[in-house]
């Protein structure tokens, strides 16, 4: 395998600087919050899957969150650089992986740790979570054919605290311990196993998806993270208090967490300046008053993330793909989005470029923003450009196979609702593109997600064009940033089917070779490829909390909350 790659902040080359950004602490700090000095209220969508093991539909951050809250993974990470391969060796419950066999064997030893019940936490809990996620992979989210678990030769159980993966050939090391043991979470056996796997998963599952028993059904009663649920209303309030029984390092400070969700940013942003919550965030259209929150005792701290935003392309629409499919569209589209303008004034500086598919400060994107050259690309591959008007293929043997003599750049973008810096940034782009005669019509939905699935040509539901999903950034990677999931052929998060075997070629690398330069390499092809159309990256959000609220920052920006290291200026 030779060296292992150490990365810090992901790829040190185009890494983003995860310096956490506090804001001014305000005049009158916070000693307790809104419901009492041993509770503090959260502005949070309500989650909706409580089995830790990701299913189709049910992969939104907050579930992430919530589940992790209840159920600890075996490893967590940090970016700081400031261990090996990422690992966070204070809240993993095992020690880093010992490496041999020449890369292809990686052996696991637990912590000591404990159920909530005061069972131990053992390798039967590996291999139950193993045996239920290898039988039931294909309702798996995180499960892609040739990835893990089918990238493993033997999955051994040596004791009660020892086990290994052997895998079929030699992974770049940091880039399987980053992401693919993220995906495991020790289960309790003892707890939930029926004897078989299938039955045993359908039982979870039927379980998880009846949200309005979570507090009430003894199935969730044994977890092994700091939290335990108290309160759960289906599309309302929840309540995680303190797990008196957590064997974790990180015991929290605060008796209760209450989650709260709001019908938009609007609702939200009228009770935090109320002082009702305790931590929320700021709408980027409300950025003005910031000051005013922080006259307020707020403390404004932007939520950098680990991610890239970008406007999925259908290749696969039979009347739309065959243009996308035209390199020469896409960096004309391209360089109709004025990203870094979009990010100043649309974002109030909380956004910047994304420039391809691996995190950066939004430095040296490919492709500038600049209308002219977009209109001399489109003319002299055969397109009649009117301005403010249609523009239309004029002559198809230079227009691209599948583009016929007279169709037009029309496209509707399907985005999401609620957001005001999303709708002002498209009604921006589309403004720009009409100038060349691109006409775009913006369809906002509660879920563009769901509404824009990967599909095959000859399906009814492959009629959209374009996919906005980035109003919080479109895709948060694990700890090493590579595209194994988003844009190699046939992954699982693929949505617009983008196929290239240079790609593919350069992914795979990346994946397998220990050279630092691979990822560097994957980054720039794809960048300059356009699988995606890049947009500004947003924070995550502007947090704002009581400044009386510690351990909040540094907010993490692989996504996760991490409530057990909050507490109250005493």
């Amino acid at each position: 395998m030779g060296t292992r790659i150490r990365i810090a902040c992901g790829v040190a080359v185009v890494g983003l600087s995860l310096t956490a950004c506090g804001g001014t602490t305000g005049n009158s700090s916070q000693q307790g919050g809104s419901q009492g000095k041993d509770t503090a209220t959260v502005a949070f969508r309500t989650p909706n899957w409580i089995l830790p093991i990701s299913a189709p539909g049910f992969t939104q951050g907050e579930n992430d969150i919530f589940s992790t809250a209840l159920y600890r993974k075996l490893y967590s990470y940090k970016l700081d650089g400031s261990s090996p391969d990422n690992i966070d060796p204070r809240r993993s419950l095992a020690e880093a992986p010992a490496v041999s066999d020449g890369g292809r064997t990686l052996t696991i030893t637990l912590k000591d740790n404990t159920w909530s019940d005061g069972k131990p936490i053992t390798t039967k809990d590996i291999q139950f979570w193993w045996d239920l996620v290898t039988t039931n992979k294909d309702k798996w989210a995180s499960y892609r054919p040739g990835g893990f678990p089918d990238n493993i030769e033997e999955f051994k159980v040596k004791d009660d605290k020892t086990f290994s993966f052997t895998t079929k050939k030699a992974y770049n090391t940091a880039w399987f311990i980053g992401n693919q043991l993220n995906r495991i979470v020790p289960l309790p056996q003892h707890a939930w196993d029926k004897g078989d796997p299938k039955t045993t998963f359908a039982a979870l599952t039927e379980a998880a998806k009846d949200p309005k028993s979570y507090a009430t059904d003894p199935l969730w009663k044994v977890g092994s993270g700091p939290w335990k649920l108290e309160k759960y209303v289906p599309n309302g309030e929840v309540v995680l208090a303190k797990q008196d029984t957590y064997s974790g390092p990180d015991k929290p400070s605060l008796n209760k967490v209450v989650l709260r969700p709001f019908t938009g940013d609007d609702s939200e942003f009228n009770v935090l300046r109320a002082g009702q919550i305790d931590y929320g965030y700021i709408p980027p259209a409300n950025l003005s008053q910031k000051s005013y929150l922080e006259s307020k005792g707020y403390t404004i701290s932007p939520w950098y993330g680990w991610s890239i935003t970008y406007l999925q392309l259908n290749f696969n629409n039979p009347k739309t793909g065959p243009l996308f499919k035209q390199p020469y569209l896409r960096q004309a589209l391209q360089m109709l989005i004025d990203q870094p303008t979009i990010s100043k004034v649309i974002w109030g500086g909380m956004a910047s470029p994304t420039c391809g598919p691996v995190p950066s400060k939004g430095e040296g994107c490919a492709y500038s923003f600049d209308p002219e050259k977009a209109k001399q690309l489109l003319e002299a591959n055969g397109w009649k450009v009117t301005p403010d008007g249609q523009t239309t293929c004029e002559d198809a043997a230079k227009c691209g196979e599948g583009v016929e003599k007279g169709a037009p750049l029309a496209f509707t973008v399907t985005s999401q609702s609620g957001f005001t810096a999303t709708s002002k940034m498209f009604a921006e782009i589309k403004s720009q593109m009409a100038k060349v005669g691109v006409q775009l019509t913006i369809k906002e939905v509660p879920d563009s997600v769901a509404v824009t699935p990967a599909c095959k040509p000859d399906e009814s539901k492959c009629s959209w064009d374009m996919s906005f999903f980035g109003s919080q950034g479109s895709w948060y990677y694990p700890a090493f940033a590579s595209g194994e999931r988003l844009f190699q052929t046939g992954a699982p998060v693929n949505l617009g089917s983008y196929s290239n075997p240079e790609a593919d070629k350069l992914i795979d690398r990346a994946q397998f070779s220990s050279d630092a330069s691979a990822l560097q390499e994957y980054n720039t092809f794809l960048a300059k490829d356009l699988p995606v159309l890049w947009m500004p990256n947003p924070v995550y959000q502007i947090s704002a909390y009581k400044s009386g609220l510690q351990g909040v920052d540094p907010q993490d920006p692989m996504n996760l909350m991490y409530f057990q290291d909050w507490s109250w200026k005493s």
